[in-house]
């Protein structure tokens, strides 16, 4: 309880606190770097992600910015649930976006799949092979689909358990995914049958995996869940349901090596390029060619990059969690931005760059997470966790585009000074 209560207190008085302060000293930074995620951020976490809107201010707020701005999410960039499409619905065109260069510059498919602002999609690293499976992956998950959601409701008719399948399975390019959220309807506050369906699915998603390896793909794909609770013998800890948080929404197959962490790499090489003239990692650098553990990152990172060209990067995300360990004085830490966000903040503290970590309370969607309105940072971060925020947003995605439509405006008379 009082461990609660400190928590509470150092919420209030830390991330509550006006922000105009930071505002001034990023607004008049020399050289930064704003690196962020996009569902929870910038778009309301919604049920069905095909009604997903973005506000059409915060697109033109991002060209502001130009090369100073990159998204790294673990959504897609093209397909009919892109982020492309939200860009051009919200623009009441499909021509614009591409001939003013109003689409997201930066990383999709949690590392993959990189776009420019007009639209032009690379993803370097990725075997003909790989790309082969993934295509085959939806078509693998109906009959599992199927079969389980049977199981778990006998009395959804074949047409009911249809339209659940057409929400629940995204049909992706690079990161096939089943989305538990049109279930979860179906079961209102029963937490135990939430839990049963995302065991159910999980173990379903795994058995995809397994046929991967057995066609030879051995070394090629692994399960994203989101939100999750960190890592344990190599695979993400699925955050299972309970009465106060409706955990995991989501679990999609990425192909291995696809993280934010080494996103971040990536991005960082293209920013550099394009200031310096010259990539830091060559200018063939790749999810694949990225160091797995954070330590080996900093060390690539120290080696081949000059203190003058490392930018004050911003990260910005929304899914992070924490929670005790069964009563133990650990904590199970993840979510699906925990890792990019950690590394951003050392590598602040390794260059002296004093980065700046923006958390962005997703939980007023239509998604049940845990609000820092509610309960301050529970189920978020705590007193122990390495990870620290500069900024909050506790009103969501509505009071970060406020924000940083305003912060693009100064940014933008401020350079051309």
């Amino acid at each position: 309880m009082e461990i609660k209560l400190k928590e509470k207190i150092i919420f209030i008085y830390r991330y509550m606190a006006s922000n105009l302060k930071l505002q001034k000293q990023l607004i008049s930074s020399k050289n930064i770097l704003i690196i962020q995620d996009i569902d929870g951020v910038c778009i309301p976490l919604v049920k069905d992600p095909m009604t997903r809107e973005l506000d059409s201010q915060y697109i033109y707020a991002v060209k502001e910015f130009a090369e100073e701005f990159f998204v790294l999410t673990c959504g897609e960039h093209e397909g009919p649930r892109g982020v492309n499409r939200i860009i051009e619905r919200s623009l009441r065109s499909t021509t614009e976006p591409k001939k003013k260069e109003l689409y997201l510059r930066g990383l999709a498919a949690c590392g993959v799949e990189y776009q420019e602002n007009n639209g032009e999609i690379s993803f370097e690293g990725v075997s003909k092979e790989e790309l082969n499976f993934l295509s085959k992956v939806p078509s693998l998950i109906r009959p599992k689909f199927n079969f389980i959601v049977k199981n778990i409701f006998p009395e959804l008719c074949q047409e009911d358990i249809n339209f659940h399948a057409v929400k629940s399975i995204c049909e992706t390019r690079f990161s096939p995914t089943i989305n538990f959220n049109s279930l979860f309807d179906l079961v209102h506050n029963d937490s135990d049958k939430r839990k049963l369906i995302q065991t159910s699915f999980e173990k379903m998603m795994n058995e995809i995996i397994f046929k991967a390896e057995s066609e030879g793909l051995k070394n090629s794909f692994f399960l994203h869940i989101s939100p999750n609770l960190g890592n344990k013998n190599g695979g993400e800890i699925i955050k299972l349901s309970s009465k106060d948080d409706i955990g995991s929404t989501d679990i999609q197959l990425l192909i291995k090596g696809a993280v934010k962490d080494s996103g971040v790499l990536f991005l960082l090489n293209k920013f550099i390029a394009g200031k310096t003239g010259k990539a830091p990692f060559g200018s063939n650098f790749n999810f694949r060619n990225s160091p797995n553990s954070i330590t080996g990152k900093i060390d690539l990172c120290k080696k081949n990059i000059q203190a003058e060209d490392m930018p004050l990067i911003i990260g910005v995300g929304d899914t992070v969690t924490s929670k005790k360990n069964n009563g133990e004085k650990s904590y199970l830490r993840g979510g699906s931005d925990r890792s990019f966000l950690e590394f951003i903040q050392i590598l602040g503290n390794e260059f002296g760059t004093n980065n700046k970590i923006i958390f962005v309370d997703s939980s007023s969607g239509e998604v049940e997470r845990p609000s820092t309105k509610k309960t301050g940072l529970t189920g978020i971060s705590d007193l122990y966790d390495n990870l620290k925020f500069d900024m909050v947003f506790k009103n969501g995605p509505k009071e970060y585009i406020s924000w940083f439509i305003e912060f693009a405006n100064k940014r933008s008379s401020f350079k051309k000074k």
